[in-house]
């Protein structure tokens, strides 16, 4: 076995020689080897999702693709389950859950099967990079599915590339990014559907309350889903 000169590293390469290097996901991998800072923008705004879930017991996370990033939730709360309507990605999350890791990976269409009720209502659900993809006349279907899946007292984060970002973007992400909304639209979209909406914007890994259509990136933390 190896020696590290320095002794406090030796538990990380002994940690590696049991369990081997832990594999990077399929869009990790890619954003990786086109443009390293898109993974740092990733965790960024997953770590806003964990941090205001902290300590809630069930998470549904809608639109996981591979879940590279949502293994951020683990120290924070008490079980994740991942849904994508994509069985290849949900094929390649399966294939680096560990032990200790609670996720429930689970393929799963929210406009074509309705809510998601695995083992019961939700504390708290969240959708990044999922809104700005479902053509507008399905958004109220989306969110009405994602709301019947969560209790009364439930929260939700929706987050989405800003349409005032949308000139800068690559070729790639345009393709997909049918329905990119200003923060002020995509507030009153959420507020549909619970009682209060609040906006947050994200530039790079920075998270602030600024000038939404200055926003490259917006979230909404939603409370309280209303019957409908």
């Amino acid at each position: 076995m190896s020696k590290s000169k320095e002794k406090q590293y030796q538990f990380m390469i002994e940690q590696t020689n049991q369990l081997g290097s832990f594999p990077m996901s399929i869009r990790a991998s890619t954003m990786w080897r086109i443009d390293p800072k898109l993974l740092s923008f990733t965790l960024a705004r997953h770590k806003f999702v964990a941090k205001m879930f902290s300590g809630l017991d069930r998470v549904l996370e809608v639109g996981c693709g591979d879940a590279f990033a949502s293994r951020l939730l683990h120290p924070e709360v008490k079980e994740i389950h991942s849904i994508d309507f994509d069985p290849v990605f949900i094929n390649d999350a399966q294939k680096r859950v560990e032990p200790g890791w609670p996720v429930t990976l689970a393929v799963h269409d929210i406009l074509k099967n309705g809510p998601y009720l695995a083992g019961g209502r939700f504390d708290a659900a969240f959708s990044l990079d999922v809104v700005e993809h479902i053509p507008e006349k399905q958004e109220e279907l989306y969110l009405r599915n994602i709301a019947s899946s969560l209790t009364p007292n439930g929260v939700f984060i929706c987050g989405s590339p800003s349409i005032e970002s949308q000139p800068y973007a690559s070729p790639m992400s345009k393709e997909g990014h049918i329905n990119c909304k200003s923060g002020k639209a995509l507030q009153a979209l959420l507020k549909k559907y619970f009682h209060n909406a609040f906006l947050f914007g994200m530039n790079d890994e920075v998270l602030h309350t600024g000038f939404a259509p200055m926003c490259h990136y917006l979230f909404i933390l939603a409370v309280g889903p209303k019957e409908r």
